[in-house]
């Protein structure tokens, strides 16, 4: 690993206190490395290397997280917001310590997958325009989507403002009427992330999405155990997945 850290600050990082309190904490021989009680709060030590324990039990160190996020409605893909709640305020205080943040955005009423990282280069990389990162969501639309919006989404739909989008793919689940409208179930995947962009989509069409849900986005697919409102960390599986996209450049 070979990265350096004073242990208080490491201590810190992971939840044990803060600086004053951890400082205390070496005083009472409650920190040991590789064994050895700790005399000096601003030791310099490396995690990848050194056994560090508190009170005996052994601490992992972890600089960077990844978690992932069944997005509920009624939330805002920010990190912080006077007046509204965030995905950030959905986290345990511990999870909030290394400071991760929404990887793009979804919209207050929009659910489903968000991943949240302290992985800069990670996430720039999932959002840069140039990489077209597919994202797909499911989606209950008023009207009947058919065979002609399949192909004007293939072929790229202008948007409100005349941005035209690159080829989408439009799949149709399942069509219902209620209450003398036609809604349908589609499934949708995009290769850019455009302001509101399935909804503006589908009013290019004259129809109006009722129900959005990200279910991909690259690689990573929504863990359809996970309720709305609950989150975990990734899987090492889902992780190498991630790192394998950003080498492959696609």
């Amino acid at each position: 690993m070979g990265k350096r850290i004073r242990v208080d600050k490491l201590l810190s990082h992971m939840g044990f206190g803060t600086r004053s309190e951890i400082k205390k904490a070496v005083k009472q021989g409650k920190v040991t490395v590789d064994g050895k009680t700790v005399k000096d709060s601003g030791l310099i030590v490396d995690p990848g290397h050194n056994e560090i324990a508190y009170e005996g039990s052994p601490v992992v160190y972890r600089d960077v997280v990844y978690f992932m996020m069944n997005k509920p409605p009624g939330v805002i893909s920010a990190t912080e917001d006077g007046r509204e709640r965030t995905v950030i305020d959905l986290l345990e205080p511990e999870d909030r310590l290394l400071e991760p943040f929404p990887v793009g955005r979804l919209d207050k009423d929009t659910v489903g997958l968000l991943l949240l990282t302290n992985d800069g280069q990670l996430a720039h990389e999932l959002l840069s325009p140039r990489k077209h990162v597919p994202k797909t969501y499911q989606a209950r639309v008023r009207g009947d989507v058919g065979d002609d919006d399949k192909q004007r989404f293939q072929e790229g739909v202008a948007l409100d403002d005349g941005y035209v989008t690159m080829p989408a793919e439009l799949q149709v689940l399942e069509r219902q009427n209620q209450d003398g409208d036609v809604y349908s179930t589609i499934r949708l995947t995009i290769h850019e992330g455009k302001f509101h962009q399935v909804k503006r989509m589908f009013e290019a069409v004259d129809k109006k999405v009722v129900y959005l849900k990200r279910v991909s986005m690259g690689p990573l697919g929504l863990d359809e155990t996970l309720p709305e409102g609950t989150y975990r960390e990734l899987t090492e599986e889902e992780l190498d997945s991630l790192r394998m996209h950003r080498h492959s450049g696609s």
